[in-house]
């Protein structure tokens, strides 16, 4: 859980706070960010790896954060603990590979057109460089539905575990895209199976300099994770959600 972009020193460390006391398990938050428009903010870079390690050494969460091209994997890899391939990169194979030979662990997201096989496949280069720490994202797909910002493909999570040993992650943040939507949505992943979930968080939604929309404020997060916790604890998966 963590705001889309790490925007400030007080923002991140507030998150990261309010988060770890909440439940969460790490701390997801964007330094290089891959923007649909060239004039929207594009992250702090360098300076927010270092926030985002600042925050971790303060409250013990894990960072996970994207990188965006092979020639950022060295740097981003001395920060993050895992490393997230958006899904805008999901085929980009060269940064597959320079993920995979890192060795360190890989948050994959599918891409919003990509099949369930093209997935499989994506993962198949970070494994072939004998990496197989490995996490499956689903975060919404493109259909013809444009009530929300994308379609939560519902039935990719038990298809993948069927499919795969690699352990499966939605994200209902951006399948959904509408802060009112992500509760229920994520009930419905970790009734079909999810092992864990990817939560925007900001303290101030309306004010985020990206995906406001689809963030939760803190006290919504809380609430968020004893409702999933209680549909865990029912089908005794307490222990396998993390968030």
């Amino acid at each position: 859980a963590g705001p889309c972009s790490v925007e400030s020193r007080n923002q991140i460390l507030e998150v990261a706070q309010a988060v770890r006391e909440s439940g969460a398990h790490a701390l997801r938050g964007g330094a290089f960010k891959p923007r649909t428009s060239p004039y929207s903010f594009q992250g702090l870079g360098q300076e927010g790896l270092e926030l985002l390690a600042e925050a971790r050494a303060l409250f013990g969460l894990p960072i996970v954060t994207e990188v965006m091209a092979p020639e950022q994997v060295p740097l981003v890899a001395q920060f993050a603990d895992v490393l997230q391939i958006g899904a805008r990169n999901m085929q980009n194979f060269n940064l597959l590979n320079a993920a995979g030979a890192s060795q360190q662990p890989v948050l994959l997201k599918r891409g919003p057109s990509a099949t369930i096989e093209d997935l499989l496949m994506s993962a198949e280069y970070i494994l072939a460089q004998g990496n197989r720490r490995i996490m499956l994202c689903e975060r919404g797909i493109r259909t013809f539905e444009n009530a929300t910002r994308n379609t939560t493909d519902i039935n990719a999570i038990p298809a993948l575990g069927s499919l795969t040993h690699l352990p499966v992650i939605l994200d209902p943040s951006h399948s959904t895209g509408e802060a009112g939507f992500v509760e229920a949505i994520s009930r419905a992943g970790v009734a079909a199976g999810a092992d864990g979930l990817i939560i925007e968080v900001h303290p101030k939604p309306k004010e985020a300099l990206s995906d406001g929309q689809q963030s939760l404020t803190p006290d919504q997060f809380a609430r968020l994770v004893r409702s999933v916790q209680a549909i865990a604890e029912a089908l005794g998966r307490a222990s396998q959600v993390s968030l």
